[in-house]
């Protein structure tokens, strides 16, 4: 620590904590008259090196006018300050990175060239290093968005997403998993389906991502019922008492440079089916799975939009799998409607626990769904014959077996607890009397993030109406849900421009 009233070291500032939060990306704020800006030449934007005790990071420079920091002070955002492990007062050095190899390759891609495995390599790495800034991220993401990404490409980039990280490593026998594409809101049969196989003797250790552009992802959901953040010797030891966890993949390092690009597709609302596969597939290769169901929802609003295309993918899925050593089974299931009625962390929460508990309200589609493919599960990993394995997996839920497995597996990974419940609700009812006709899966799922879902775990939307129901006038088809008044009035106004998100039409 710098005395108060000295002339700090060359290239050396002094740290103060102001808790700005930066989401995941690393920020360093300094005055712009500072003495390191001045003899480095950093301007807003620079990319710089931080290094406290041999600890290293690289941030972007923001750069500060007025009192609120010294010409000796800097600031860190808190993804920085948990990244280098800094403590108020401590002194960092602050040099310019070593030059950026890699972004030579994100060019090349920018301008349509294929890229060979030890180019993905070298930009994996960096990646998940975090020598890459947002831009750079950006600049990526959108490289390889769309069809620019071939087979091999694919293959090259998963296979470097999980060489980047950390492998977990399980004993002989299978090791079961499954993902859901997305774009279908409150589909989380995840957390119905894990106890299911694990009640039925097969091993799942279920590593989930938390939402890229959806409300909710089953990490998301899981945290409102138990700790999700778990390490490596934690999840085997769930594993080992339980047969199964819930837990988020992006807390080991399991493919760490995914939650890293994820942090750019949010906001840019970019999920191309090259970085799709490599995103699922490589969290699932180093997660240690052998065998790996996908649930492909197909419908006009939701990720998948057509059969056609629902074969490409499921085809690109398989190869990819082969080609890491992972049997890849996918399952087309009906994506034309949400599952459930809640949508956004607590609401599918409380789904979960309804079909679990065989409460009067439980939603039927999501247990039906849960069990068609907790079924495929069952008959993939040969617990249960070819044919019969949705009969035992209802079985295994209607006896309670499912639940008091579920039960177990939130003891082991801390403790299970109830989800919470938003201070703020608001109905939004139909402009007209009719039927249902059809449910923007998109649009809807906006209105729960717009809510303030997943950041709020109590927000969303608590679904009244299905596809097919008929409605009068001023009947409610949904409920909003928000932790403040303004993110409620924020959802409500776009609710209100978009009526035909649930579209009713008059009988004749």
């Amino acid at each position: 620590m710098i005395e108060a009233g000295t002339v700090p070291p060359p290239n050396t500032l002094r740290l103060k904590r102001m808790g700005i939060d930066s989401y995941q990306e690393p920020v360093l704020y300094t005055r712009r008259d500072c003495h390191v800006c001045l003899s480095e030449g950093f301007e807003a934007q620079s990319r710089v090196e931080i290094s406290l005790e041999g600890r290293r990071i690289v941030a972007t420079l923001n750069v500060v006018d007025g009192p609120l920091l010294d010409e000796s002070e800097a600031d860190l955002s808190e993804a920085a300050w948990r990244l280098l492990r800094a403590q108020p007062g401590d002194t960092a050095t602050l040099r310019h990175p070593p030059p950026l190899e890699s972004l030579g390759h994100v060019r090349a891609k920018v301008y349509g060239r294929r890229l060979t495995p030890a180019a993905f390599d070298a930009v994996i790495a960096d990646v998940a290093a975090g020598r890459y800034s947002d831009l750079q991220l950006a600049a990526f993401v959108t490289a390889c968005a769309g069809e620019r990404l071939d087979l091999e490409e694919t293959v090259a980039l998963t296979r470097a997403m999980v060489n980047a990280g950390e492998r977990m490593r399980w004993s002989d026998g299978l090791v079961m998993d499954k993902h859901s594409v997305g774009g279908l809101p409150g589909n989380r049969t995840t957390m119905l389906i894990v106890p299911i196989v694990a009640a039925c003797g097969l091993r799942m250790p279920k590593t989930s991502s938390r939402a890229i552009t959806s409300p909710a992802g089953t990490a998301d959901t899981m945290e409102t019922l138990a700790p999700v953040e778990l390490d490596v010797p934690q999840i085997r030891k769930v594993v080992d008492a339980a047969g199964g966890c819930i837990v988020w993949g992006g807390a080991v390092r399991l493919s760490p440079a995914d939650d890293v690009l994820i942090r750019v597709e949010r906001p840019l609302d970019l999920d191309s089916q090259g970085q799709l596969v490599a995103s699922v597939l490589s969290k699932k290769a180093a997660a240690g799975a052998t065998h790996v169901l996908i649930d492909m929802p197909v419908g006009p609003t939701a990720k998948v939009r057509s059969a056609p295309a629902a074969e490409v993918l499921a085809r690109q899925l398989s190869l990819v799998g082969e080609a890491l050593g992972m049997r890849v089974r996918v399952a087309h299931t009906d994506g034309s409607a949400p599952v459930g009625r809640g949508i956004g962390p607590a609401l599918e929460a409380r789904d979960v626990l309804a079909v679990l508990r065989h409460e009067s309200n439980a939603p039927g589609d999501l247990t039906q769904r849960a069990v068609h493919l907790a079924g495929e599960l069952l008959e993939f990993g040969q617990a249960a014959r070819e044919g019969q394995g949705a009969a035992l997996a209802s079985a295994v839920l209607a006896d309670g077996r499912a639940w008091r497995k579920f039960q177990q597996i939130c003891e082991a990974q801390g403790g299970m607890r109830e989800p919470p419940r938003a201070p703020h609700t608001l109905p939004v009812a139909a402009a007209r009397s009719g039927s249902v006709i059809s449910i923007d899966n998109r649009r809807l799922a906006r209105v729960a993030k717009l809510a303030g879902a997943p950041k709020s775990p109590c927000a969303g939307i608590d679904l009244l109406v299905q596809h097919g129901d008929f409605v009068e006038r001023g009947q409610p088809l949904f409920v909003l849900h928000a932790a403040s008044p303004g993110a409620l009035a924020y959802a409500a106004e776009y609710a209100r421009s978009q009526p035909d998100t649930i579209h009713v039409v008059e009988d004749a």
